[in-house]
């Protein structure tokens, strides 16, 4: 008897719970009214998976009981990408336009009603509700505007449930050939193939054919590449899309025949979209893809066939600015794209490439810029983020997930609810810093944020010796505020890398009495305690979070602390020549506000040329250091830059020579380069070049012979290359 009245409690507890006017009781955790009904089974135990853990109970399903009310999945099937979650006679319904969309249906439904947020590949927020309800009105209809949502993020492409979650690819290139992505040319025709024997098949500049790029009016060589576009369709059956595209430089051919079509039709597109038609035709069940990049980035008169694949590339553009505001050709080129194809797939740029984990304050443009594109046509956007970890790296990967879903999402409240569940109590002084930072770069009307710069560059403005200083306390604050847990702390150690590398910058650049290389105490020179803390810090949250490189020439953080360690050697030299006035008997360019003073001001240059670094174009470097007096010399030694991929080439020696009278000079040893330039040469380097003598002197010469133009094999052949030097140290 007892049982029973139990029973008839728990039941009228259940209808009374249930009598809210405006929500219905989906579960008190002990019963429900509701079954789960489809044809998906494995979706209807995903969605028990998150009932259980939520609420504590798993619903039945798939039982013939119509006593309960029913949570109905159901596909349908339309060509429109449709999700949907409403409320019918009390029935829940959760509907997809096909086995995809009902999948991210679900999602929406866990996310939306269960209060679930899918953060990380390792951290999901689950909430603990004692009674779960729906509102009575709940209705849920959204069509995504982009058909294909890529996030390059390693957090997606190596963890692909947490990718469905979010509902972005799995993979960089969906659909695409392997062997085929991007930047085919040289795939096609290899130079080691074809070039000694036929340099007609090549880009034809300044009098001689180079293997930059392909010749697109010679028929031969559209013979060769649409039978290789035949044989990989034939290997990879199962696969829809190839890239037939032009090489990562901007060395067109200039021959007659394309030059006069480039004339007729609007510019160098016009040959490219051509000749990928040419293929297209032969291929009509397929997708050809090719690049609107750099010089074929503006539309031409020449109007893309129905399948061929338009990739939009926004690598110029300012990242201060929204797109629509600070890049305004771009801006005009995909309004004109849109006008010929709707066929369009955007190349954006997210992240600063030479330097994965410095603080990059973009974080105004990315909703604009996504708007934009899905206003203007695009159906296929992907944001070309590092892949391996960058500044706040899960935050990012998390926003422009949901932004691509829901282009129309508040930013703000994005990053709020990201930060709040993420790092909990740390959340406030996370987004005070992302808050600051922006601010601080739209002051700089005149500062050019670029996917290829350097933190140094921000070392006046948003990055501030005051301005990292107080950022270096916000995350103090935030470090303070998660001591209780260890993933906590860690979370911000790793939202702080960025900070840190900024503060070590600072530190190279040696130039503020915070932010020093080197300390003195009894006349002893050794690197400073502040950075040799912030430098373990940042290689210890490196190694314990899988972060391994810096840019994406594939420069280590090893490496980088590596470096870093070499250079403090050079610092705490007894260095004669520091602040010694330097004459330059060749012109540099650009760099370092081409003064030569750069040469020995005591800082130190980094991996990147805007670092400290004096460069030569098409020119050696031929600099005379002033010691104001004839000074014993034991020792003269320079440093300099390798960036294969930009043109910066090591010399091929180094003289270093010695004076009393700028008039007689006296050769202390040529230093010949050790690292050889080769295919396989590292695209980023740095050489120390030295010299040990024993001798008196005043002035010392250092003579850098530059490489000359880029070797015939180089993306760039034929153009001038860039010598990088550093400090001259002489002891």
């Amino acid at each position: 008897m007892s049982k029973h009245i139990f029973s008839i409690f728990i039941v009228l507890s259940f209808f009374f719970i249930s009598c809210d006017n405006d929500k219905i009781l989906i579960s008190d955790g002990l019963n429900s009214n509701y079954q789960i009904v489809g044809d998906n089974q494995e979706l209807i135990d995903s969605l028990n998976v998150y009932f259980k853990k939520v609420n504590g109970i798993s619903l039945l399903n798939n039982q013939e009981n119509n006593s309960l009310q029913k949570i109905i999945l159901k596909e349908i099937q339309n060509e429109e990408k449709i999700v949907s979650i409403g409320i019918k006679n009390r029935n829940i319904e959760i509907i997809g336009s096909n086995t995809e969309m009902l999948k991210f249906a679900t999602y929406e439904f866990i996310e939306q009603v269960l209060g679930v947020s899918w953060l990380s590949p390792n951290f999901t927020h689950i909430p603990k509700k004692e009674n779960l309800f729906i509102e009575k009105g709940f209705n849920y209809e959204h069509k995504p505007p982009v058909n294909i949502r890529t996030v390059h993020s390693r957090l997606f492409y190596e963890n692909e449930v947490f990718a469905d979650k979010l509902k972005v690819t799995t993979s960089a290139f969906p659909f695409y050939i392997p062997e085929a992505r991007v930047h085919t040319f040289h795939r096609f025709m290899p130079e080691e193939e074809f070039y000694e024997s036929n340099p007609e098949y090549y880009a034809y500049n300044n009098g001689k054919r180079l293997p930059t790029q392909l010749c697109l009016t010679n028929d031969k060589v559209f013979d060769i590449v649409n039978d290789r576009v035949a044989d990989l369709f034939s290997k990879y059956p199962n696969y829809n899309v190839i890239s037939v595209s032009q090489d990562d430089n901007t060395n067109y051919c200039k021959c007659d025949n394309c030059e006069s079509m480039h004339e007729e039709f609007g510019g160098p597109a016009a040959s490219m979209i051509n000749f990928v038609n040419r293929i297209a035709r032969n291929f009509k069940d397929k997708t050809i893809s090719t690049l609107a990049y750099q010089y074929t980035r503006k539309p031409t008169k020449v109007i893309p066939d129905d399948n061929v694949l338009i990739t939009l590339c926004s690598i110029e553009c300012d990242r201060r600015l929204p797109i629509e505001d600070g890049c305004k050709e771009f801006n005009s080129d995909l309004i004109g794209w849109s006008k010929l194809t709707e066929n369009i797939r955007i190349w954006d740029y997210t992240t600063q490439f030479t330097n994965f984990l410095a603080p990059f304050p973009n974080w105004n443009t990315l909703k604009e810029n996504i708007n934009l594109f899905v206003d203007n046509n695009a159906k296929w956007i992907f944001e070309q983020h590092s892949n391996h970890p960058s500044e706040l790296f899960e935050l990012r990967s998390f926003l422009k997930a949901k932004l691509l879903w829901e282009p129309k999402l508040d930013l703000n409240d994005l990053i709020k609810k990201f930060s709040d569940l993420y790092y909990k109590e740390a959340s406030n002084y996370i987004q005070e810093y992302i808050k600051d930072i922006t601010n601080e770069i739209s002051y700089q009307e005149d500062f050019f944020l670029f996917l290829y710069g350097d933190p140094s560059q921000a070392f006046d403005s948003f990055l501030r010796p005051e301005k990292v200083t107080f950022y270096n306390e916000l995350f103090d604050k935030a470090l303070e505020s998660v001591k209780y847990n260890r993933e906590l702390t860690n979370r911000v150690l790793k939202a702080r890398i960025s900070i840190d590398y900024a503060s070590l910058e600072l530190h190279r650049k040696n130039n503020s009495s915070e932010y020093k290389l080197i300390e003195t105490n009894n006349n002893i020179k050794s690197p400073d305690n502040d950075l040799l803390n912030r430098l373990e810090r940042f290689e210890k949250t490196a190694k314990e979070n899988n972060i391994t490189l810096m840019n994406e020439m594939g420069y280590t953080v090893s490496e980088y602390v590596y470096y870093f360690d070499k250079a403090l050697d050079l610092a705490v030299k007894n260095n004669i020549a520091k602040h010694k006035p330097v004459n330059l008997l060749t012109q540099p360019t650009n760099y370092a506000n081409e003064d030569p003073k750069v040469l020995t001001d005591g800082a130190l240059g980094g991996s990147s040329f805007y670092s400290n670094w004096l460069g030569f174009v098409d020119n050696n470097m031929d600099a005379i250091v002033d010691l104001g007096e004839k000074r014993f010399i034991s020792s003269i030694t320079t440093s300099f830059l390798q960036v294969t991929n930009h043109v910066v080439f090591f010399p091929p020696n180094v003289e270093f020579l010695i004076s009393n009278d700028k008039k007689k000079w006296k050769s202390m040893g040529k230093i010949d380069n050790q690292l050889k330039l080769n295919k396989k040469s590292k695209v980023n380097d740095i050489q120390v070049f030295e010299t040990n003598i024993s001798t008196n002197a005043r002035y010392v010469r250092v003579l850098a012979k530059n490489y000359g133009d880029a070797p015939y094999w180089h993306h760039a052949a034929g153009q001038p290359s860039w010598i990088f030097s550093d400090e001259i140290i002489i002891e």
